[in-house]
């Protein structure tokens, strides 16, 4: 006589599912969700710690007003340089890694030891190490002080974007360390596209200029959305980033405040680059 089973059996795959998943929804609840909750919390109150624990009163909206609104020191003065040097960084590193991981899905001699050459800087730099070549020049270009070019771009340039772009040519060779992460990513996207595409392109008689503007680049799009994300989210929570450095320990209400607001500018500028990323995806498949 057979024993009768207690679960049926779609219940016990909903029971195994569940338990492989919750260790990663325990950390998500423990170090993800209350963290947040917890700050925004604080960015509401006055936190003071004390002897006998930790103490809340409540302010309102007052550091979120006088992080916006009264003083602009707070935010603004890091902020805007850092947005405009953010701006020109994005494109290049993207650029760069897709041109990079092009040559890398190559055939040639030594094709494996060059991609961990360009992959090595994102295991061993942190972001200490990166902050002190930038502060030794050690990322500069040879050619930009060879012809002064920062002399020329403060002269023909505002003043407001000026600095931004002196400090991109600075610390331009270190800027494409940040590519490495971005190299494997369209260098595994470039594997997707089927060699048989290229050598129907090759046979109609195409060449490869056109090659890759009809079959490489629209191959890639998902991958360069996927990077600029990936870039946006690296740049602006880099631990040298300006504005993560004032999210201390000195008052938790004001830098939880702060921390909530820079989160709302990383989403909004995210938003943005989704608005132009998916008009130029649809007008690029008008076009073909």
């Amino acid at each position: 006589m057979s024993r009768r089973r207690l679960l049926s059996a779609v219940a016990i795959r909903k029971l195994e599912g569940s338990i492989f998943i919750a260790p990663w929804a325990f950390g998500f609840l423990a170090f993800v969700l209350f963290p947040l909750g917890y700050s925004l919390y604080m960015s509401f109150n006055r936190v003071k710690i004390t002897a006998s624990g930790v103490e809340y009163a409540p302010v309102g909206f007052q550091y979120y007003r006088e992080i916006l609104l009264a003083d602009g020191g707070l935010l603004y003065n890091d902020l805007i340089p850092f947005l405009r040097q953010a701006i020109m960084m994005i494109p290049v590193i993207v650029v760069f890694s897709m041109l990079v991981a092009i040559l890398l899905n190559q055939r040639f001699l030594g094709r494996g030891l060059f991609r961990a050459i360009f992959f090595l800087p994102v295991i061993f730099s942190t972001g200490q190490i990166i902050q002190e070549f930038i502060t030794q020049g050690e990322g500069a270009l040879a050619f930009v002080e060879q012809f002064q070019i920062a002399a020329y771009a403060e002269s023909y340039l505002p003043k407001s974007w000026a600095a931004p772009v002196i400090n991109v040519l600075n610390s331009f060779v270190l800027v494409l360390w940040y590519s490495g992460v971005q190299i494997l990513i369209f260098l595994a996207g470039r594997q997707t596209i089927s060699n048989s595409v290229y050598e129907a392109a090759r046979i109609d008689g195409a060449d490869p200029w056109e090659t890759f503007w009809k079959i490489t680049l629209p191959g890639l799009t998902p991958f360069i959305l996927l990077n600029l994300i990936y870039t946006v989210v690296d740049l602006f929570t880099f631990p040298s980033n300006p504005i993560i450095s004032k999210v201390n320990t000195t008052n938790y209400g004001l830098s939880s405040a702060l921390a909530w607001i820079y989160l709302m500018i990383v989403l909004l500028f995210l938003g943005i680059i989704f608005y132009f990323f998916s008009r130029a995806n649809r007008a690029s498949q008008r076009i073909r």
